[in-house]
C-alpha cells in the first residue's frame, strides 16, 4: 500500500506542481497591476464558482481513483466520493486559507463553509462528480484541473479577506498558505484517501 500510493504521489506530482505555481502567478498579476480592490470585490462570486468545480472535480478524481483499484460496491464509492471530495475541498479551499488569513490578522477574514454556506450548489457538484468517475475512472487530467481550480479557489478565498492593499511581507505568507492549501490536501483527497479502502493492489494506470 505504501508503495502503491508513493508511486501515484510521485505520477502526480508535476499536475500539482503546475497547478500551485499558477496561484503564485496570479496573485502577482493582481498585485502588480494593482488590481486587487477589484479583485476583493468579485472574490465571493468567483470563489463560490470555483470552490463547486474544485468538488465535481474532487469527487471524479477521489472516486475514479477507489474504482481502479478496487472492486468495492457502489455505496462505498458514493460514501468515499463524497467525504473525500467534500471534506478535503473545504480543507484546501476554506479551512487552510482561513488560518492563513488568522495568521495574518486580515481585516475580511471568513471561513466560508461551502457545502454549509452553499449547500444547494456544493453537495450537487459532489454526487455529479461521484457519477462521473464512477462511470469513467481516469484520473490525470481531471487531476490537473482539480488541482488548477483548487489553487485558484483557495487564491480568492485568501483575496476576500485582503482589504485594498497588501504588505511586501504579507505575499510570503500567503504564497505559503496557498502551497500548503493545495499540494497535500489535494493528493490526499484524490490517491492517498480512496486508496485506503481498496483491497487490489494494481500498478497506476496511465488515463
Amino acid at each position: 500500500m505504501f508503495r502503491q500510493i508513493t508511486t501515484e504521489l510521485r505520477h502526480h506530482a508535476p499536475f500539482t506542481a503546475l497547478g500551485a505555481a499558477t496561484g503564485v502567478v496570479i496573485m502577482v498579476i493582481i498585485i502588480l497591476g494593482e488590481h486587487l480592490p477589484q479583485a476583493s470585490q468579485a472574490a465571493p462570486t468567483v470563489f463560490y464558482i470555483l470552490h463547486p468545480t474544485h468538488v465535481v472535480l474532487s469527487a471524479i478524481v477521489t472516486t475514479a481513483m477507489y474504482r481502479k483499484h478496487s472492486e468495492g460496491k457502489i455505496w462505498a464509492a458514493i460514501l468515499i466520493g463524497y467525504f473525500g471530495s467534500i471534506g478535503i475541498a473545504t480543507l484546501s479551499d476554506s479551512i487552510i486559507p482561513y488560518l492563513g488569513e488568522s495568521l495574518l490578522d486580515l481585516p475580511n477574514r471568513g471561513i466560508h463553509i461551502g457545502f454549509i454556506e452553499k449547500w444547494w450548489i456544493v453537495n450537487p457538484a459532489a454526487l455529479a462528480g461521484i457519477a462521473i468517475g464512477y462511470r469513467k475512472p481516469a484520473t490525470r487530467l481531471p487531476h490537473l484541473g482539480h488541482v488548477l481550480i483548487s489553487t485558484w479557489a483557495s487564491l480568492f478565498h485568501v483575496i476576500m479577506a485582503l482589504g485594498s492593499t497588501v504588505s511586501r511581507t504579507t505575499l510570503p505568507i500567503i504564497f505559503g498558505f496557498l502551497f500548503i492549501g493545495v499540494w497535500l490536501p489535494c493528493c490526499t483527497s484524490d490517491i492517498v484517501f480512496p486508496l485506503l479502502f481498496t483491497r487490489r493492489r494494481l500498478p497506476p494506470q496511465s488515463t
